[in-house]
Order: structure tokens, then C-alpha cells, then sequence
């Protein structure tokens, strides 16, 4: 099957798939090292500074709710 399927434009690639783990990351890299690629230039991201306005409280929280007694 493989001989008469393996045509320039649809190659077959065998993976030694003794080990699953390995055999997947292989194909990965192998699959990304097929993919032509370059950095991309990206502008830092300024963050605005984080609001406190309606801030979690969780000791308001905790002490809200009732507990079993922890006898043990």
C-alpha cells in the first residue's frame, strides 16, 4: 500500500511507535519542522494598574458560613 500510495504530492512518513510518547512528539516536530515560519515583531503590552473596587474579602467570606465541628 505504501509503494503504490506514496506520490509526490501525498508522502507517507513511518513512525517507530515502540514508544507512544515519544512516537507523538515526534510526529509533532516533525510536523512543525515542516512548517516555515519567522518571528513576528510585537509591541510591549502596557497593563493598566488593577482596581481594588469591590476586592474579594475571604475572611468576610469564611466567617459568614457555619462549619461542622472538627471533633477529630
Amino acid at each position: 500500500m505504501l509503494a503504490r500510495t506514496n506520490t509526490p504530492d501525498a508522502r507517507w512518513w513511518v513512525v517507530q511507535a515502540v514508544d507512544k510518547k515519544r512516537a507523538r512528539l515526534n510526529c509533532i516536530s516533525h510536523i512543525l519542522s515542516m512548517i516555515p515560519y519567522k518571528k513576528v515583531p510585537k509591541e510591549k503590552v502596557e497593563m493598566p494598574k488593577r482596581s481594588n473596587k469591590g476586592a474579594y474579602d475571604d475572611q468576610a467570606m469564611i466567617l459568614s458560613r457555619r462549619f461542622v465541628a472538627e471533633n477529630y
